[in-house]
């Protein structure tokens, strides 16, 4: 099994930065690609950007490019999101999802971290 933990979401003024970090446990989590999914209030939970484990491949939504930059850290059991220029519409609870190998599909994802709540506004 593998476990995810969120961190570093907050309230940002429109135009503001933050930070997420996702850190991943477990003794079969090598060789996982890692992503990114928020989830607003009333919509569905919705793709923003993915890693491949190497780091050599990353996607991202189009409402997101950019913007936002997905990157691992050097041990690969962390992926952190840089999201610059925000916006009110990025309002939205932030999920890190781990799966085999890199995609924008949820299903391609089968262990998900609680989330976390990121805030845009004045």
């Amino acid at each position: 099994q593998v476990q995810l933990v969120e961190s570093g979401g907050g309230l940002v003024q429109p135009g503001g930065s933050l930070r997420l970090s996702c850190a991943a446990s477990g003794r079969t989590f090598s060789g996982y690609a890692m992503g990114w999914f928020r989830q607003a209030p009333g919509k569905e939970r919705e793709f923003v950007a993915a890693i491949s484990w190497t780091g050599s491949d990353t996607r991202y939504a189009d409402s997101v490019k950019g913007r936002f930059t997905i990157s691992r850290g050097n041990a690969k059991n962390t992926a952190n999101l840089q999201m610059n220029s925000l916006k009110p519409e990025d309002t939205a609870v932030y999920y890190c999802a781990a799966g085999p190998h890199i995609a924008t599909m949820r299903g391609a994802f089968g262990s998900w971290g609680r989330g976390t709540q990121v805030t845009v506004s004045a």
